[in-house]
């Protein structure tokens, strides 16, 4: 099948790859020319494990084409995703602006039958303003398919090429179809293909990230009574998760969520229910807590310096907001530097990819280390703050001889207590009793 996919950030790539992946010819349509002459040429725009080896074969065998041209890049497609920005506006709610002029600019070059698919996260309503505005000048019919992705960043190839589920909001049986038939190979396993409504299909992502953030907030909040109370979290952790109706995923505490999802899809939707003069009290609490969260190891940093930072190093492990991505959108990383530098202490940060964007919004002000011991070298503390496999085991005796202090700040939970303890180190986590040397 010949299909256009407008847009090639992350969804747009990852996705335009996986289809080309199952024999489909794919053209990824966008309007920077850089990146598309990049995308030609066999460099990769972003970091996501996996995702190079199909990148590079589907290119080099002509099934994963770019272009800047619009019309060059639908001609004979079958169907066209719309994988365009819906950044957060300064109200919360998604901009659409992207997603509205390329609908305009798609009516009057239609020339044929078309489904086109809304694959960005949009609230309700966007595909009757999509199909408004390619209506007005399309000479031609079509169908506007919502077909939210569930990629997790680190691992969205594999929740590209085996979903857990895939949501299709759609009007129409011939636009159901054609939908069927492109994602038939996706599911070979057993995994359904979910047909429901347009509007339904919308919401179906913001409630399915809002959910997931809330529990992430929940068990943080958990973690913020544990330490009044003497409990562990981690103990907590196991006996909650071990209930079949609530499952182990997202109940590990820490510092907060972040990313290019959770952050914008819970003030989306909150946004969107008080359009329709609803008080989704829920999501207030979840974004209010998340906020303080992310800067929960900042006061006992300042309590254990006697309250003065300015001639302190501290050393900061992790930038991204997550392991396996160099996305630094909402990073928690970014805020605890932000903190620590107008405080005047000086920071040595070490990521194993997101460095290089980090550089561009700190520049000189900090400094990048060449790995996770050089950030340690004349360092006060260290903060942890993504939990990259590289840091779960290190070498204690290089912390040890590197810091002037014995003492970490994880904002993780990356270290059992008892280690911690037999290693004489001072250690705050999250939730946890605090292991003072």
């Amino acid at each position: 099948m010949k299909i256009a996919v407008i847009g090639t950030g992350y969804v747009g790539l990852v996705s335009g790859t996986c289809f080309a992946e199952t024999g489909n010819h794919v053209t990824c349509v966008d309007i920077d020319v850089n990146k598309v002459e990049k995308l030609k040429n066999g460099k990769i725009t972003i970091y996501e494990p996996g995702l190079e080896v199909l990148f590079e074969r589907n290119l080099r065998q002509g099934r994963l084409e770019f272009t800047t041209d619009l019309k060059e890049g639908i001609k004979d497609a079958k169907i066209i995703f719309l994988a365009l920005p819906t950044p957060p506006g300064e109200d919360g709610s998604a901009d659409l602006k992207y997603v509205l002029k390329v609908a305009d600019d798609l009516g009057p070059i239609l020339e044929e039958y078309t489904v086109i698919v809304d694959k960005s996260t949009v609230p309700v309503g966007t595909a009757d303003k999509v199909n408004a505005a390619i209506a007005k000048n399309a000479k031609v019919d079509f169908d506007v398919v919502s077909n939210p992705e569930f990629l997790r960043e680190g691992v969205a190839v594999e929740d590209f090429m085996k979903p857990d589920r895939v949501v299709i909001g759609a009007e129409s049986e011939k636009a159901m179809k054609v939908m069927e038939k492109l994602y038939t190979p996706f599911v070979r396993q057993g995994n359904p293909i979910i047909f429901m409504d347009v509007k339904s299909a919308e919401l179906t992502k913001y409630a399915a990230n809002s959910f997931l953030a809330t529990k992430i907030t929940f068990m943080n909040e958990i973690a913020n009574m544990c330490e009044l109370l003497g409990a562990d979290v981690d103990m907590v952790r196991k006996g909650v998760g071990t209930d079949a109706r609530i499952g182990k995923r997202f109940l590990f505490a820490g510092i907060g969520y972040g990313g290019s999802c959770f952050p914008k899809d819970v003030q989306a939707l909150a946004k969107s229910a008080s359009e329709v003069n609803y008080d989704f009290q829920i999501l207030k609490s979840v974004m209010g807590v998340n906020q303080i969260q992310k800067e929960k190891m900042i006061d006992p940093l300042k309590d254990y310096f006697g309250g003065d930072l300015s001639d302190k190093t501290i050393a900061v492990w992790g930038l991204a907001f997550k392991p396996y991505t160099d996305d630094i959108r909402e990073a928690p990383a970014l805020e605890n530097i932000t903190k620590l530098l107008s405080m005047g202490a000086t920071v040595k940060a070490y990521d194993p990819e997101a460095m290089e964007n980090v550089e561009g919004i700190f520049g000189d002000k900090i400094y990048f280390a060449k790995d996770e011991y050089d950030a340690l070298e004349g360092a006060d503390a260290l903060m942890i703050m993504t939990e990259w496999p590289v840091f779960r085991t290190p070498e204690f005796d290089k912390l040890e001889s590197s810091l002037k202090n014995k003492v970490i700040f994880d904002g993780r939970n990356l270290y059992d207590l008892s280690q911690m303890e037999e290693l004489g180190f001072t250690y705050y986590s999250i939730g946890r009793r605090t292991v003072k040397a």
